[in-house]
């Protein structure tokens, strides 16, 4: 039976680690980028490298609720079921809430928390439905600890596992998994231009391996959180 993996931002870093993976374990992979030349690199390369696995895209900006509304409709037109779901998508914007800008608030929700929410309950009521289906969110380890120049990036994450909890608490009893990702720093865009040694950073591979290995559990069990950080401790 042919498997589905929807990943949000797919391109790069984390989400990209989690489809290089996924595609050798035998997925097809449905993702969305802001840049198309991006998708198509990715496209070209998984399937090069795995020719058993499809790769499915569309140009989407899921911090605006219309293009993320256009995305939905591309995957739900694709009639395929989908059986883990990756909210891997999201933006680190730094500063201090006393003094950034009066719209990173809302820009950070609509782009880290919103586009989640959305993702996610477009698809998991299929998967509770049909009873089945895993749902992953990266969250952060500023999900959990505060720290200077996190700002609204902080207070996104927070709410994102919260969400995430309740999302739990909701589809258990429908034998839908949900675990949230909290990952330290990790080698990504997110880092260039930071100089630190790589050693110093978790590899998005590390964070794509957890994934996997809490997907391949028993149905018996379910791996609510986990937190990865790099060996040294936080930045």
């Amino acid at each position: 039976m042919q498997q589905y993996i929807l990943v949000t931002g797919g391109t790069k870093g984390i989400g990209r680690a989690v489809v290089e993976l996924f595609a050798k374990e035998g997925f097809h992979i449905i993702t969305c980028s802001r840049n198309e030349n991006d998708l198509q690199k990715l496209k070209l390369d998984i399937e090069q490298r795995y020719t058993f696995s499809k790769v499915l895209y569309h140009k989407a900006d899921l911090s605006d609720r219309k293009s993320l509304e256009k995305f939905v409709k591309y995957v739900q037109g694709l009639n395929v079921q989908i059986d883990v779901l990756v909210n891997n998508s999201g933006l680190f914007v730094p500063g201090k809430i006393t003094e950034e800008d009066d719209e990173t608030l809302p820009f950070m929700i609509q782009t880290n928390l919103y586009s989640a929410y959305y993702i996610s309950k477009a698809f998991v009521k299929e998967m509770i439905k049909r009873r089945s289906g895993h749902l992953f969110t990266l969250c952060s380890t500023a999900s959990i600890i505060p720290y200077i120049n996190g700002g609204s990036y902080c207070i996104s994450k927070f709410a994102l596992l919260g969400m995430t909890k309740v999302l739990r608490e909701e589809t258990k009893e429908h034998n839908v998994k949900v675990t949230a990702i909290l990952p330290g720093a990790t080698l990504t865009a997110s880092w260039e231009g930071v100089d630190l040694p790589p050693e110093r950073f978790m590899k998005p591979e590390d964070v794509a391996s957890a994934i996997w290995n809490a997907y391949t559990m028993s149905p018996n069990s379910v791996v609510e959180e986990i937190l990865i950080r790099p060996q040294l401790g936080d930045l």
